[in-house]
């Protein structure tokens, strides 16, 4: 049989990034001179820096002045270049390279979109890394992928975000030529700007090349468990689009209506093998939909890491046997690593980093013992350390140095360094570190928050009911303070079994500053409040309406947002109070 000629490229890949692994010290340092040499003309660097001479300083050196020099930074300190910049300065103020597009990062941890400059060195990067698939030449993705609308700023600059800019370019058509692997959305569907149309258009048009479907994928998982709750209830039209060869009514965007109906012809006979095992799924409470349906498919795969876990267990529910394989560690900022074991299991997997994605530095961070009220998370930090001098076991907060205009940038994530592929780390995610519930001198962060929700979400096996999302909130408006956690339950469940999750979460928080305050009761009752279903649909939709991509959607795990609150408690339909400390 003669060899694939991606086989020769897959080898390539492995070879350069063993290299690369093996020196990752070195490949960092130099990584940080391009990144110099690029930039040091330009009015940030030259600020703190002065006029250096490049060529004259040795790589080590270099690397000693600018960590020394240079001060870690926070988006809010770069903002004012940043806004000059999507206003029309086209000065080299972060970049000598002109900046060619800004993207907008999530806006669901802050609660606010931010501009992150984007070059055509950061295209080409995206490029490099993004959706690289193991997969056979000649078949299809079903790919649950969202574009948001992208828009001129002031200075005239295209913004949007990240995977709006990749899937509107022509890198994403290359791929996919280069590949001979195609999506099986137009992209009408991806482009579309109704995410309840494009994902009907998914499923359907997924459905209609179910037998060339080898993998199914999202940004993040979050969008497969949404598409296929969706499908539940939207499977019958689809079938009846299928056999007709029509396309249902409630697709009303001219654009996505034409392309969609252009794929579409008669198949009654596919209609009935889908319908007849859609009635069987419907039984089995949709268990195993994914290779039901698509048979040929090898693998679910997203990311799944972070405030993703929680859909886990739903979207192994619908998977059922076909492994699920957690994407890589990025973010709009910048790539970060690798999953080295997708077989892994989401929960265990570790990301190798990448040495010539960015310059990377770690904080060293160590959790609070005493009780002080005085730090603004649970963390003390230590001085930021190169990669090469990580420890096993112990937490950083990542800071990046990007070839985009990003300068010992605190990108906010906590990160453990669990080992080392050759030289580079592997770092297990463990959660955003701004994102805590603290009312007193408790500090919980998004990881705290999941264990307790996970272990009284245990629960509800006692009946047929499931968590469907949570998130949280630190109410201080009142006296004592205390939280509140907002469930959404698909199922009927007993107030007695509720009242004792109630119980359960709030004994579960092992942070000593709150097991403390609860004893003392200067921290209230946890509350636990139910929210009637749809209400997280209703937070999506508030989040899209305001410009983010539903393929960058996170439910934010913790929130003081008005609107979200205003949404949250009007939908509460009971409330429980807990008895955990008498």
């Amino acid at each position: 049989m003669e060899p694939n000629i991606n086989d020769y490229q897959d080898y390539d890949i492995i070879r350069w990034f063993e290299e690369v692994a093996e020196n990752a010290s070195f490949i960092q340092t130099q990584t940080l001179r391009r990144i110099i040499e690029l930039n040091f003309n330009t009015e940030y660097l030259k600020k703190w820096l002065g006029d250096i001479k490049v060529q004259d300083i040795d790589s080590n050196a270099l690397e000693a002045l600018y960590t020394s020099s240079v001060p870690l930074v926070s988006h809010a300190d770069l903002e004012p270049y940043i806004q000059r910049i999507a206003d029309g300065d086209s000065s080299p103020i972060l970049t000598q390279e002109p900046i060619t597009l800004l993207s907008l990062s999530s806006g669901t941890t802050e609660g606010r979109q931010k501009y992150v400059p984007f070059t055509r060195h950061s295209a080409q990067t995206t490029l490099q890394i993004f959706r690289v698939y193991p997969t056979t030449a000649g078949g299809r993705i079903l790919e649950f992928i969202y574009s948001s609308k992208q828009f001129k700023t002031k200075g005239g600059l295209t913004a949007g975000t990240a995977t709006t800019h990749y899937y509107a370019s022509e890198e994403f058509k290359i791929k996919q030529k280069k590949t001979k692997t195609f999506t099986c959305s137009p992209k009408e569907v991806i482009s579309g700007g109704d995410y309840k149309q494009s994902t009907y258009c998914h499923l359907l048009l997924g459905l209609v090349f179910c037998d060339e479907v080898e993998f199914i994928t999202s940004t993040f998982a979050y969008s497969i468990v949404q598409a296929f709750t969706a499908f539940e209830e939207i499977w019958k039209d689809i079938c009846k689009d299928i056999k007709e060869g029509t396309l249902s009514s409630r697709i009303t965007i001219p654009s996505m209506r034409k392309a969609v109906t252009e794929l579409l012809s008669p198949n009654p006979s596919l209609a009935s093998r889908i319908e007849k095992k859609c009635r069987e799924l419907e039984a089995l409470d949709w268990f195993s939909v994914i290779p039901k349906l698509w048979p040929n498919a090898k693998y679910v795969y997203s990311i799944m890491t972070g405030s993703m876990q929680p859909y886990l267990r739903k979207l192994r529910h619908y998977a059922g046997n076909l492994p699920i394989v957690s994407a890589d560690y990025g973010s709009t900022e910048s790539w970060i690593g690798v999953n080295v074991d997708p077989s892994a299991p989401p929960e265990d997997v570790t990301f190798a980093v990448i040495p010539t994605f960015s310059y990377f530095e770690f904080i060293p961070l160590h959790r609070q013992n005493q009780d002080s009220s005085s730090a603004i998370d649970d963390f003390i930090e230590a001085e930021p350390l190169p990669l090469s001098q990580l420890k096993v076991g112990q937490e950083y907060e990542v800071v990046l140095t990007t070839f985009t205009g990003l300068y010992r940038y605190r990108l906010g994530d906590v990160v453990e360094v669990a080992g080392f592929y050759k030289g580079t780390p592997k770092l297990n995610f463990i959660c955003r570190r701004k994102l805590i519930l603290t009312v007193n001198i408790d500090k919980n962060t998004e990881k705290d928050l999941q264990v307790v929700v996970e272990r009284s979400s245990q629960l509800l096996g006692k009946t047929r009911a499931e968590l469907v999302d949570f998130t949280s909130h630190a109410d201080i408006a009142k006296q004592p303070g205390h939280y509140i956690i907002y469930w959404e339950i698909k199922g009927e469940v007993d107030e007695g079994v509720l009242g004792e999750c109630c119980r359960e979460m709030d004994a579960s928080f092992v942070d000593h500053g709150y097991v403390v305050s609860r004893r003392t009761n200067s921290i209230g009752p946890l509350e636990l409040c139910i929210v009637e279903r749809g209400t997280f649909k209703k937070i999506l939709d508030h989040f899209v309406g305001n410009g983010a991509a539903l393929s960058q959607f996170k439910t934010p795990r913790c929130t003081s947002n008005q609107v979200l609150l205003r949404i949250l408690n009007v939908c509460t339909i009971k409330r429980f109070l807990s008895t955990a400390y008498g």
